[in-house]
């Protein structure tokens, strides 16, 4: 330990001088800014655990920390807890949600998924939320849409009953499920609360988002220590700041006409960020506003050009995919033509990828 504190003095001042060689300052403009802010907070927080720091070692890594009687500070374990369910299967539940009930997938997936949780009574009201929410996801996009205008009772019943159900999905993310209520007022043609919501949704679409499978950064990590987080259940937490993205059921009645295709039946599933702009391009390309339309181009071309929550090769293919859609409805074949193209080069399978049809249709 008082190596360690000689070690937390020499990066601290940026001064280890060589042993045989001391004009040799070995740590001199070698660690500086904030790699040298990340490197310092990193070891004091070791330090404070004392001997103990060596647990946190990837070779001892399986070493079980519950059976230690030494306090570890809260964020870390919550850190943990979030890094934990961002790389869990819950965020690939939505076809086996759709076949069970949502009590029976609570019983099921609760233990699998957050035995690390204490199973108060706010947390399994949270749990319940939360599944109740990605169920409504998938059950919505089967409801018959009607529109709000009929004067018949019944359907005017059933657009209600949809519209509930698709509010009811606003629980297990921070953006998908605003966009598939925008989704429902586009479809019903109600095209200015389709764009209050996007724009709502555009905005919670910040950079400190997480999504699935993806490692917390040092900005997360800051976040997770501020004492309003913590003072969230984890659920909720995830809620605030995780991105899932949007899907798209086979013969889903929620998803753009501008999507569909007669020729394929498969599963669509687009970042978050990227349908956001598309589904704003599609509702000011009904009110005839092609400026807003240019924008919103420009803004899924910006997403795509700075891969922003776009994780996998598939999620920017699906970019492109939406921008190709986007360009040919303005009569803009040759550029659609190139992001079509961009598109199925990054995913050239035809059962996840229908720009590979598109590409073939536009002639």
């Amino acid at each position: 330990m008082r190596c360690f504190i000689r070690l937390d003095y020499c990066f601290e001042h940026s001064v280890c001088l060589h042993y045989f060689i001391p004009k040799n300052n070995m740590f001199e403009n070698k660690i500086v800014g904030r790699a040298r802010e990340i490197l310092l907070e990193k070891l004091y927080m070791l330090h404070s655990y004392n001997w103990r720091c060596i647990l946190f070692s990837d070779q001892i890594s399986n070493f079980n920390l519950s059976i230690s009687n030494f306090p570890i500070k809260p964020h870390i374990l919550f850190s943990k807890e979030v890094e934990k369910i961002l790389s869990s299967n819950i965020w690939s539940l939505s076809n086996a949600i759709f076949t069970f009930t949502p009590s029976n997938i609570v019983n099921i997936k609760m233990k699998q998924t957050f035995l690390c949780q204490q199973s108060s009574e706010s947390f399994r009201k949270d749990i319940f939320k939360f599944f109740i929410s990605k169920w409504c996801q998938v059950h919505a996009q089967y409801v018959s849409l009607i529109s709000t205008f009929s004067n018949n009772k019944y359907q005017y019943k059933q657009y209600k009953f949809c519209l509930s159900t698709v509010i009811d999905n606003i629980y297990h993310d921070a953006v998908s499920g605003w966009l598939m209520i925008a989704t429902f007022f586009y479809k019903t043609k109600q095209y200015s609360k389709a764009l209050y919501i996007v724009s709502y949704s555009l905005s919670k679409c910040t950079p400190e988002k997480l999504c699935y499978v993806m490692s917390l950064s040092d900005i997360h990590y800051q976040l997770l220590k501020l004492q309003t987080f913590q003072e969230k259940s984890l659920v909720c937490l995830l809620k605030t700041l995780v991105v899932d993205d949007v899907l798209f059921e086979k013969n889903s009645t929620l998803i753009p006409d501008e999507l569909q295709m007669k020729q394929l039946n498969q599963i669509c599933v687009f970042s978050s960020t990227a349908y956001a702009y598309f589904l704003n391009f599609l509702c000011y390309y009904h009110l005839n506003d092609v400026r807003q339309c240019q924008d919103s181009i420009q803004g899924l071309q910006l997403v795509i050009d700075e891969g922003y929550l776009l994780r996998f090769k598939i999620f920017r293919a699906g970019a492109y995919n939406l921008l190709g859609i986007a360009l040919q409805l303005l009569g803009d074949k040759e550029s659609a033509r190139r992001a079509f193209l961009q598109s199925v080069n990054l995913c050239p399978v035809e059962s996840y990828n229908s720009a590979i049809k598109r590409l073939l249709l536009i002639g």
